[in-house]
């Protein structure tokens, strides 16, 4: 993964997008779909998120190569169906990708890590 996409570049200088604002920008769409918990990030991550530390970057990719990939880890909310899940996380996260930096989104892969029953509602 290069340090630094070049998205634009004009009389006045270029304009550059640093790869942890693309995970930025999709960690923020993912976790605005109905049915995702959080996004899954490993050990580091879930450690710290006990710790009460959200970051919108955990369990994301961003890789370009030849074409502009992001790889994501999510945790589903038990009774949702998965595959509408995945395909909404894709539609979000590639939406706001494209309309925030001008750059073309090739692949989002989400990969569902775990499965968790909703927080019940204190009366």
């Amino acid at each position: 993964m290069s340090d630094l996409y070049q998205n634009d570049a004009n009389q006045l200088g270029k304009v550059e997008i640093a790869p942890e604002v693309i995970q930025l920008i999709s960690g923020i769409a993912a976790s605005q779909v109905d049915g995702v918990i959080t996004l899954s990030g490993g050990v580091v991550g879930d450690i710290n998120q006990l710790l009460g530390r959200k970051n919108l970057k955990k369990g994301i990719r961003v890789d370009l190569e030849d074409q502009l990939t992001i790889d994501l880890a999510v945790v589903v909310q038990y009774g949702f169906h998965i595959p509408d899940v995945g395909r909404e996380i894709q539609e979000q996260v590639k939406t706001a990708v494209e309309s925030m930096t001008g750059l073309t989104v090739d692949k989002v892969i989400v990969r569902v890590d775990g499965i968790k029953m909703p927080p019940e509602k204190s009366e």
